[in-house]
């Protein structure tokens, strides 16, 4: 189940997103679907725009499908998406 806890382990394809913080000031504010995920990556879509977001320097605000807003630092998105959503145990994303 996906949740606020779970969020980075998970995946992200889908999920409605806003970029609330960053170094780059013109990517604050950013919002749409990430309709594609690379290591370090995110591509959001809004409306017919596309825009590549790196995810190292942005703070990311995801919208979970139960309405609930969770804030995540993009470093800690930094990882290939299906060795980030593999791990479980120990693993940092849990």
């Amino acid at each position: 189940m996906l949740t606020a806890e779970t969020l980075p382990r998970h995946e992200l394809i889908g999920l409605r997103v806003r970029v609330v913080e960053s170094s780059d000031p013109t990517l604050v504010g950013c919002e749409g679907t990430v309709v594609m995920e690379t290591t370090n990556i995110l591509t959001v879509r809004a409306g017919s725009r596309t825009r590549q977001v790196p995810k190292a320097v942005v703070t990311f605000e995801f919208a979970l499908p139960d309405g609930e807003y969770v804030t995540v630092d993009g470093e800690r998105l930094l990882a290939r998406p299906a060795r980030r959503t593999e791990r479980t145990g120990g693993s940092q994303w849990q």
